[in-house]
């Protein structure tokens, strides 16, 4: 992916460096299925809590390219399984969600000791973002 702008990094984070809802598009079979999640943006990509077995994972695990739509921002990227969301190597990333998503994350829809509760990485590839008349591109 090309870098953002500094500007344009400042603007992602402000509008998506907490808990957002955005739409997910994957595709599986030629057919696109879309929905929306709960994400956190950080340093180029968004960040999904979800669980290894469902259709999105599927799909993305047949085809990692994605599409994303948000608030005045729309994307493509690549889908990347981190893994267990208790998995050392997710500690980082986990307690930044847990921040984010403080308000919901413990209201028992995740389970935290389900090692098939995961961490969803959509690292960007290109995009568009769209703030008080300035268009930037990626």
């Amino acid at each position: 992916m090309k870098k953002l702008s500094e500007e344009a990094e400042k603007i992602m984070t402000e509008r998506f460096g907490k808990d957002t809802i955005i739409a997910l598009a994957t595709v599986e079979n030629e057919i696109p299925y879309v929905r929306y999640v709960n994400a956190y943006y950080d340093n180029g990509a968004f960040y999904i809590i979800t669980y290894a077995l469902s259709n999105k994972m599927k799909h993305i695990e047949n085809n990692p390219a994605l599409a994303i739509a948000g608030e005045w921002f729309t994307a493509h990227g690549k889908g990347i399984n981190l893994g267990y969301f208790g998995k050392a190597d997710n500690h980082v990333i986990a307690e930044k969600l847990k921040n984010a998503f403080a308000e919901w994350i413990d209201n028992g829809h995740n389970n935290f000791d389900d090692e098939d509760t995961i961490i969803l990485c959509v690292e960007l590839t290109s995009g568009l973002l769209l703030s008080h008349g300035t268009r930037y591109e990626f």
